[in-house]
């Protein structure tokens, strides 16, 4: 295995140092570290952060491989930084069985260039009637431990209960996409000012929020671990902010395009801006931006949708809702935070680590650690080319915006797999 010197990077925003990579982990750091055999990478000017994680990835295989594929969504989160993403249930066919979940879980090895983790699907087929095997997917060569039903809700509370029951007996998490299905039928964008003046049917807030206080109510009866999903409303955090005062087990995510882009976007009818839950309103960004700084919102999840040219250059009504969003998270989490480095870690990647039970990752560059990480140059900045991306899909929200922030370099235990802002393989 190739030995990586890295000289002179900051670790999480401190005084410079040098980074010995060997055998798979950090094996020295301090300043003037010497190393003949190793491969010298300059880190001046560069910040190091543990490999981020990503806790909602749509990677579309099987099924969707003219969307994307496990190979190439995993070039995609490497070039952006990620060194473990856990890969959604919403394939075909759905990820509801041990043996899809190994077939993605293996093809993610054969990549290679991030640890691909499943997340089962909570329902056959996401069908939302009756639960998938949940048992035998946690007992499955990919150990899954998070399940859910994203792209649609686990509407049933008494199927919701079960499944909080069951995944206890593994400490699993069930992963909830909020929404109140006969609240939001017909809906096309938020439910406001700008979809009454566009004529759109909307998606009103309470949809979600009402979902959000219903499980966390369930998981407190049952003692069970929530994760709610891309939360989009200033309810939402006010129902997130109470269930953790009282001490309910939910941790919560928000996604870039959550925390930047308003429902305003809507009024060009370009279907790149049509996502679900659909974009919000300022006062509701607001709310989100000081959530995820206080830690009521847990981490920052991309909900990486890439969508076939097809399903989403066409009319807006028939347009799939989604947007990329691995390769540029990092950038939005500049822009949104600032250089927050210690924070950004934590909501990045330490957090989700946490919650998802990756042990190998989500540790800072130190000694002995696993040398999971990667290497931003923050003083850069980026002009997104849908054309340059990795992804099989273009439908970026942020074409030809300019964002803070590059990823120089991606390290998997101890593998480089990005290198001077190019994938390696």
């Amino acid at each position: 295995m190739t030995a990586y010197l890295i000289t002179n990077v900051s670790v999480l925003g401190a005084a410079p140092t040098d980074l010995l990579i060997r055998g798979g982990v950090v094996a020295e750091a301090g300043t003037g570290l010497a190393a003949p055999d190793a491969v010298v990478v300059n880190g001046t000017g560069l910040v190091a952060l543990p490999g981020l994680v990503d806790l909602h990835t749509h990677l579309r295989e099987p099924g969707r491989e003219d969307a994307e594929t496990v190979e190439t969504g995993s070039r995609a989160a490497a070039l952006g930084g990620y060194t473990a993403v856990c890969a959604m249930a919403n394939t075909s066919p759905v990820a509801d069985t041990a043996g899809v979940v190994e077939q993605v879980w293996r093809l993610g090895r054969e990549a290679g260039l991030v640890d691909v983790q499943p997340i089962g699907a909570v329902t056959v087929g996401l069908a939302g009637e009756r639960l998938a095997e949940l048992g035998a997917m946690a007992d499955s060569a990919a150990r899954v431990r998070i399940f859910s039903d994203d792209g649609h809700c686990v509407a049933d509370p008494r199927l919701m209960r079960r499944a909080l029951e069951y995944v206890k007996a593994f400490d699993g998490i069930v992963a909830q996409h909020a929404e109140e299905p006969r609240l939001t039928e017909g809906a096309q964008m938020h439910e406001g000012e700008v979809a009454t003046r566009l004529g759109l049917t909307g998606w009103p807030a309470v949809a979600e929020e009402a979902i959000i206080a219903r499980d966390v109510l369930l998981a407190e009866h049952v003692g069970s671990r929530l994760h709610v999903c891309h939360v989009s409303t200033a309810g939402s955090v006010g129902v997130l902010r109470q269930a953790k005062a009282r001490g309910v087990q939910v941790t919560a995510e928000v996604t870039p395009h959550h925390l930047l882009l308003t429902d305003e976007k809507a009024a060009t009818y370009d279907p790149v801006y049509k996502v679900n839950p659909p974009l919000r309103t300022a006062a509701d960004i607001a709310a989100l931006r000081t959530a995820l700084a206080e830690g009521i919102i847990d981490i920052v999840a991309t909900d990486h949708a890439p969508h076939a040219v097809e399903d989403k250059e066409c009319e807006w009504a028939y347009a799939r809702p989604g947007m990329l969003g691995l390769e540029t998270a990092l950038s939005i989490a500049l822009d949104v935070l600032g250089p927050q480095w210690d924070l950004i870690a934590e909501r990045m990647s330490r957090a989700p680590a946490r919650i998802a039970g990756l042990a190998e990752h989500g540790h800072d560059p130190a000694p002995g650690a696993p040398a999971n990480l990667t290497l931003v140059d923050p003083a850069a900045r980026r002009t997104v080319e849908p054309t340059e991306l990795a992804s099989r899909s273009r439908n970026t929200p942020y074409a030809h915006m300019t964002l803070p922030g590059r990823i120089v370099a991606t390290f998997l235990r101890g593998v480089a797999t990005v290198l001077d802002g190019k994938a390696v393989k």
